[in-house]
């Protein structure tokens, strides 16, 4: 279909690094989209695994950001730098539509002149933990809400005007939260947040406990920056943990997935409050260290003897934290 200057488009930045399990069914469902002559920019942060390959048989652009540097603001600031769209889409690489229209969806409430940010539902998938689908659930509900006046979204799938990036960029100290910290300065220029249920994903995680506590507690830090008044107690970690995992227990028990679920229930909850609570209590710069702990290990950036033999679960094995 040939573009004309009158249809609607969009750029889609996709931040990777060793991503090649998931990043052809993304590429492949972009492809597919009802939304037509999509500008696709991809940002690797040092992948040592077949990720660069895989986005060389598509029409990406390909963008570098090296680990040392990295932080989520980042990365987005370099891949939106790069893009020409006047709307600019966000996707994880290990994210997947659940439909051929989510992009037309996901930019639709930019009709509105007065929408900055919108971001679509997400889910779990094949492989999810339960809990953290529930998570997902309370954050990401059936019902779409396009004039929303809270700064919650998630640059996983989300999507701002280039036009107002280009005023604020993101913030690239932050350990996390960019697209709240951003979002909330967008409200306070009078601009307003969509939120779209029909434009849903996939989230793919496949943590191990210690990247969900990591997850959360760099999280927990960006938080203490945004917000410096907030805080989170020894006692907000017994209250919100027993809260969730309760509601938790109830939610598989209706679902006849107790026995199941019972172990990962206990085990997400613990992880993601303690780290919470950890973040909390640390909060503060960016160290070397910290960034080791939170985005990469030294076995994560090591190369393979031979990439062209990587088997899916050594791909597995060195995923992106988060």
């Amino acid at each position: 279909m040939a573009y004309k200057k009158d249809q609607p488009s969009c750029s889609v930045v996709i931040r990777a690094f060793n991503e090649a399990a998931h990043l052809p069914r993304l590429l492949d469902s972009i492809g597919q989209q009802t939304l037509k002559n999509v500008e696709i920019v991809l940002v690797d942060s040092g992948s040592t695994d077949a990720t660069l390959e895989i986005a060389g048989r598509y029409p990406v652009r390909v963008e570098h950001i090296r680990p040392e540097d990295f932080t989520f603001g980042r990365s987005l600031n370099i891949g939106i730098r790069a893009a020409s769209r006047a709307i600019v889409v966000m996707a994880s690489a290990h994210v997947l539509p659940l439909g051929e229209d989510w992009l037309e969806r996901l930019i639709a409430p930019f009709a509105d002149q007065r929408v900055a940010v919108s971001y679509g539902q997400q889910r779990g998938g094949e492989g999810s933990r339960f809990s953290e689908d529930q998570h997902w659930r309370k954050w990401f509900p059936e019902q779409s809400r396009l004039q929303s006046q809270q700064a919650f979204c998630n640059n996983a799938n989300a999507a701002i005007r280039r036009s107002l990036w280009e005023q604020h960029p993101y913030d690239e100290e932050l350990t996390g939260l960019e697209d709240i910290a951003w979002a909330s300065w967008a409200l306070e220029q009078g601009y307003t947040v969509a939120y779209v249920a029909e434009a849903g994903v996939a989230h793919l995680h496949d943590e191990t406990p210690r990247q969900i506590v990591n997850r959360h507690r760099r999280e927990a830090i960006a938080l203490r920056e945004i917000l410096p008044a907030s805080r989170f107690s020894l006692v907000d970690f017994a209250s919100q943990t027993t809260r969730h995992i309760l509601s938790d227990l109830a939610a598989a028990r209706r679902e006849g997935l107790l026995l199941r679920e019972l172990r990962g229930i206990f085990l997400f909850r613990i992880c993601q409050y303690y780290g919470t609570y950890r973040g909390y209590h640390e909060a503060g710069k960016l160290t070397p260290r910290l960034r080791e702990v939170f985005y990469y290990s030294p076995s994560q950036l090591a190369p393979p003897s031979d990439p062209e033999k990587m088997n899916e679960s050594q791909i597995a094995g060195v995923r992106k934290n988060g």
